[in-house]
This record gives structure tokens, sequence and C-alpha cells, in this order.
């Protein structure tokens, strides 16, 4: 039985309104065979936001460029107020969108950034990567180490704003990321845990609501119909989008740890922490993730918010949004420690 919208929770107006807009110029602007976005209708329903050189509560923000040649850069994100603490990690962040949606710059994802800067307190390295169908896998995966690498440079100007000068040490850096960053999350520490670094050491992951998928429609998949943001429709034509031609939804990158999944029981993956909501049709999927992760030997811990949608932190004045990021906070810190 599928649920139904009296099941769901009460939201209020402004962030319903927010949902449908959205949800809308995504169906509008996409073309049914995945090879094509309106990005000029696209962007009227997407706000960007300038960075911040003068302090927003705290924190300033610069956009730094890696490649121009395929328009590669990130927004920094540096906390006035602990500036030049040692103890203050990087996080390396990946926003949602499908891999076809949003960027760094995004209004909501500015906010995030912010808030995450503001409240662990840390760096935040906010990734603008390339998006399909007009880049497929692996573009994005590429972006997002070559960003690693990027800032694992003493030359790289910005370092000081990482607070730690000293090449003698090495700084404790997160790769975190939502929906489809979630994924990138994993895939990029997949590689990252990996590859030796002359500045940097990788501590953790953080997945918000992460993106996997299969061929297998799973039991919250056919039974939240008409769930906020997420539907299979839009799923699909997310995968179809990203994927070379001729994949389907087994690819390992979708199902991590499917028939086609590549065995990390023997790597340094780093310990994770994943976030699952219960209006969320992909929340079998993640929990196959904790579940994978668990069966390999890694650390890995599942927090669920049973209330909670797609996309829910976006959305500041939701309580479930402060808890989260009370547990990302806990969860630094707690790997900071080890």
């Amino acid at each position: 039985m599928s649920s139904t919208k009296k099941n769901w929770p009460k939201l209020p107006l402004g962030i319903r309104l927010l949902i449908a807009a959205h949800s809308m110029s995504v169906d509008a602007f996409s073309r049914y065979d995945g090879n094509a976005v309106n990005r000029r209708l696209m962007n009227l329903f997407d706000p960007k936001a300038s960075p911040s050189r003068k302090p927003d509560n705290g924190v300033v923000s610069s956009d730094v460029v890696v490649d121009t040649t395929r328009k590669l850069w990130f927004r920094l994100y540096s906390n006035t107020t602990t500036a030049g603490k040692m103890s203050i990690p990087i996080i390396v962040y990946f926003h949602g969108g499908g891999f076809a949606y949003m960027a760094a710059n995004s209004m909501n994802y500015d906010d995030l950034c912010k808030r995450l800067a503001r409240e662990i307190p840390a760096v935040v390295v906010s990734v603008n990567y390339r998006l399909s169908p007009e880049h497929r896998y692996p573009s994005q995966y590429e972006d997002g180490f070559d960003v690693l690498k990027f800032i694992d440079n003493p030359d790289f100007e910005g370092f000081s704003a990482f607070g730690n000068t000293d090449t003698s040490s090495k700084k404790a850096f997160f790769i975190a990321g939502d929906s489809a960053g979630g994924n990138l999350a994993h895939h990029v520490a997949l590689k990252a845990c990996q590859h030796q670094f002359s500045l940097l050491k990788l501590h953790g992951v953080i997945a918000l609501q992460p993106f996997f998928g299969g061929e297998e429609r799973t039991e919250s998949e056919r039974k939240l119909v008409g769930a906020p943001l997420i539907s299979v429709k839009r799923t699909d034509w997310m995968w179809k989008a990203f994927l070379p031609h001729g994949y389907n939804r087994d690819h390992h990158v979708v199902n991590v740890f499917g028939p086609n999944s590549v065995d990390i029981s023997d790597l340094p993956f780093p310990p994770t922490l994943v976030f699952i909501g219960g209006f969320d049709p992909l929340q079998d999927w993640q929990r196959k993730y904790v579940e994978g992760l668990n069966k390999s030997g890694k650390h890995v811990y599942k927090i669920e918010y049973p209330n909670a949608f797609h996309g829910f932190y976006a959305f500041p004045q939701l309580p479930d949004t402060s808890l989260l990021m009370a547990e990302i906070k806990n969860f630094v810190l707690k790997q900071l420690d080890q």
C-alpha cells in the first residue's frame, strides 16, 4: 500500500511551496530521454548567492577556481571566530541535486555550508562539480578528487584559511555530501583512502540521505509514492542522465553493495555517518549502504529521523535540521579524538 499525503508530516506553507516549485521545474525542464536539461529556465528556480567577503554571523566565503577549462571551482567558507586555531577541521562538501541540478552557490547550499562552518566549526570547501547529462560519470568523481589534490598543496593561496601552515603535521578533513553529493562523498572517499596526501588526513565521511539505487524496487520506493521531492520516475531519470549509455542501475557506482560491487573490505575506508529520513523513498537503499559498510568491517553510524523527507536539511527552521547539525558536530569531534 502506498503512503498518502495525509500520512506525511505537516510542513509550513512556505516549505511546501518551495518543494512544489522545485519539483515542477525539475520535471518541466528536463528532457524525458535523459539527454538534456534546460539550464536557462532551471536557473530561474535555483537562486544563487554571492560569496561573503564581509563576515555573515562569523563566516566569510570566497570562490576559488581549480580548472577554467571545465569550470571547476569551489566556495571556501572560513569561520572568523576560530581563524588560526589548529583544531579546526576541513569539510569537503558535495551538493545534492541528482548529479544534474543545483550548484555550490545555490542559495540553500550556501546557507547550509555557512551553518556547517559556524556550528561545527570547520573550514568548508563546497565543490562545484560538472553536471549531468552534459557530463556523465565519472566526471563528477574526477572533479571531486581533483579538488582534494588542489587543496593538498602548500602553494594554494587559501591554505592559511585551514588554520595550519605547518606542513610537518597533517590537517584533518572530512568528506561530506547530501543526496547525490552523499554518493559522491562515498566514491571520492574510496579513492582518497588509497591516496597518500602530503598535507591532509581523511578522518571520516558524512552522508546526508545519500543517493544510491539499483534495478530492484525497494519497499520504500513502492510505498512512499508522492513523497516530497523524490519519486521513482525522477530518480530513474537522474540515473539515466548520469550513467554512460548502455549501463543500468546495478552499475557499481549506483548499487554500491550490489551484484557488480567492488569489495572494500581490505581498504582503509574511514568511519561514516549516515542520515536517513522516514519519508524518503531512498531510505531502503541507504540502509543497504549501512549494512554493506558493516559487512565490510567498516565503522558506520546511522541516524534516523522518522518524520524527515528527502532534503529536509535545506530548511533551517525544521527541528530535525538542528538535530542533524548537532550529530555532525559530535561525529567530527569524536573522530578528531581518535
